[in-house]
């Protein structure tokens, strides 16, 4: 199958930048939509962004819409999350998510149980 791994996460400063990376390895990584989720202490999971397998198609969270790019790069294996006008409200832990799929123009959806691959996780701080 897959297996996805985050990095990337660290302390920043409100109004900062961090731009992080889902690496894969296992079967080929375009075979699969990939998401951004991320998770405060005391809130549920949250959709943040989705890629199609190509890489054609996004979608974003309406709250941070604007602020954050996802893309990938297949022949390296790697998704990105790229993270502009941090705000302390963007504090969490960032998790990315791979879903099989047919078409190479799919999204994941923004549902967690969408997902079948789930990496550990990187930690986001946003200090005001």
């Amino acid at each position: 199958q897959v297996q996805v791994v985050e990095s990337g996460g660290q302390l920043v400063q409100a109004g900062g930048s961090l731009r992080l990376s889902c690496a894969a390895s296992g079967r080929s990584f375009s075979r699969y939509a990939v998401g951004w989720f991320r998770q405060a202490p005391g809130k549920e999971r949250e959709f943040v962004a989705t890629i199609s397998r190509s890489g054609e198609i996004t979608d974003y969270a309406d709250f941070l819409k604007g602020r954050f790019t996802i893309s990938r790069d297949n022949d390296k294996n790697t998704v990105f999350l790229q993270m502009n006008s941090l705000k302390p409200e963007d504090t969490g832990v960032y998790y990315c998510a791979a879903r099989t799929e047919i078409f190479t123009r799919t999204l994941g959806g923004t549902a967690p149980a969408n997902y079948d691959y789930w990496g550990q996780g990187t930690q986001v701080t946003v200090s005001s």
